[in-house]
């Protein structure tokens, strides 16, 4: 990984978002309405021991587990990406959930450097990978692989993209993840931007036809994602862009008063601060 200086910091006020002792388990099914992520106690955390087999952390029991994991999470939601990103990847594929969407959400948001934001995604996605292996029943092994795919595709070109397969490979990730757990609003959203950058780059034809892309799921997946989520700004974010790569200009007013919306949500962590906003820079 880059060096210690290269994590920039969370630029906004995170006072609002220490989750400290039964704050976090209480804020728990909000701060987690998006990625349908279990709370990690002690019973959580022994079934994670058991399911991941040899591939557990070393060393610890399921109090020091679930301690670890929720400090881990902590870190993540007051914005302290480093440290939920360094305490996660320490846990092997257990951790593989915080570790993938701090490292994910930190290099979409604060790092500029393009060739540095390729290298994290990829990195996310083997972290991602190694889960997929050791935790196959979990929703989020699946979905982190999609959403670090996703976000390395995006900043390569749409043929080098295409050449390498990711499309299938991120539109087999979330289908995985849809499938154990049909209220996971990320994927909604996540499958709505498939199949929107999909048409976006190659066309309704081709991309109807090679990779199963349709502008009438897209539409439906925003749509059960805001429905599952509607105080998260990153639905909305991904709404105004899906028409935006569907319809252009024709749908611009919609687009925009989508990310009016995410600029205007109270934010109840760093990750939907940052979302807030790059809503707002949107707009601008």
């Amino acid at each position: 990984m880059a060096a210690k200086s290269a994590w920039a910091a969370f630029p906004h006020d995170a006072k609002g978002y220490a989750y400290a002792g039964d704050a976090l388990k209480k804020a728990w099914p909000k701060l987690h309405a998006g990625d349908t992520e279990a709370y990690p106690d002690a019973k959580r955390a022994a079934a994670l021991i058991a399911a991941a087999g040899k591939a557990a952390p070393k060393g610890l029991d399921a109090d020091a587990l679930a301690s670890a994991l929720q400090d881990a999470w902590r870190a993540f939601h007051r914005g302290d990406f480093k440290a939920a990103f360094d305490a996660g990847e320490a846990l092997g594929p257990v951790g593989a959930s915080v570790a993938v969407k701090a490292l994910g959400i930190h290099a979409t948001y604060l790092v500029d450097d393009e060739a540095e934001k390729l290298k994290r995604y990829e990195h996310a996605a083997k972290l991602a990978e190694a889960a997929v292996k050791a935790l196959p029943d979990e929703a989020n092994s699946h979905y982190r692989h999609a959403f670090a795919l996703g976000r390395y595709s995006q900043g390569l070109s749409i043929a080098k993209a295409l050449k390498a397969g990711i499309a299938g490979k991120v539109r087999a990730a979330l289908d995985s993840t849809l499938e154990l757990a049909p209220k996971h609003a990320e994927a909604h959203t996540a499958m709505a931007l498939y199949h929107a950058e999909i048409i976006g780059k190659v066309g309704a034809m081709i991309g109807g036809l090679t990779y199963g892309a349709k502008a009438a799921e897209a539409d439906k997946h925003i749509k059960t994602a805001l429905k599952l989520t509607p105080d998260s700004p990153i639905a909305y974010i991904e709404q105004g862009n899906v028409l935006m790569l569907l319809h252009g200009d024709k749908q611009e007013d919609a687009a925009a008063a989508a990310y009016e919306k995410a600029a205007k949500l109270k934010p109840i962590d760093a990750m939907e601060a940052l979302d807030g906003a790059y809503a707002r820079a949107q707009l601008e």
